[in-house]
């Protein structure tokens, strides 16, 4: 059984890093999240902060994951272009771009008083 589950991570591994491969915006989508995380850090953020981050990074990169999967399912089934195949692969990208808006927002909720106390600092002096 612990070899079958292992197994199923490195599928798992595997269709993370095709995804990356492959798509611009899941490149993207991990850049952005490589620079929260240097913000964070840099900011010294708080706890329920991080948890916050965390949760958008994590719903953003799995929409994305989803994204992908419903892109090649409509390709296999669908190869020539068809309305209804067209409207799937919008739909699905609509929801990466839903959660990305709402964590770009929950994103400048938690990082505007710490740009804010940065530059009141650099005109300060």
């Amino acid at each position: 059984m612990i070899k079958s589950r292992l197994q199923s991570f490195t599928y798992a591994l595997k269709g993370w890093v095709q995804m990356l491969r492959s798509e611009p915006n899941a490149r993207i989508h991990l850049i952005a999240t490589l620079a929260v995380i240097l913000a964070g850090w840099h900011f010294n953020i708080s706890r329920e902060e991080w948890r916050w981050l965390i949760f958008c990074i994590v719903g953003v990169l799995g929409a994305e994951s989803f994204n992908t999967a419903v892109e090649s399912i409509v390709d296999l089934v669908s190869p020539e272009y068809h309305p209804l195949a067209g409207k799937a692969k919008d739909t699905a990208a609509g929801a990466v771009l839903f959660v990305a808006m709402g964590a770009v927002i929950i994103g400048a909720n938690i990082f505007s008083p710490y740009l804010l106390a940065l530059a009141r600092q650099a005109f300060a002096n």
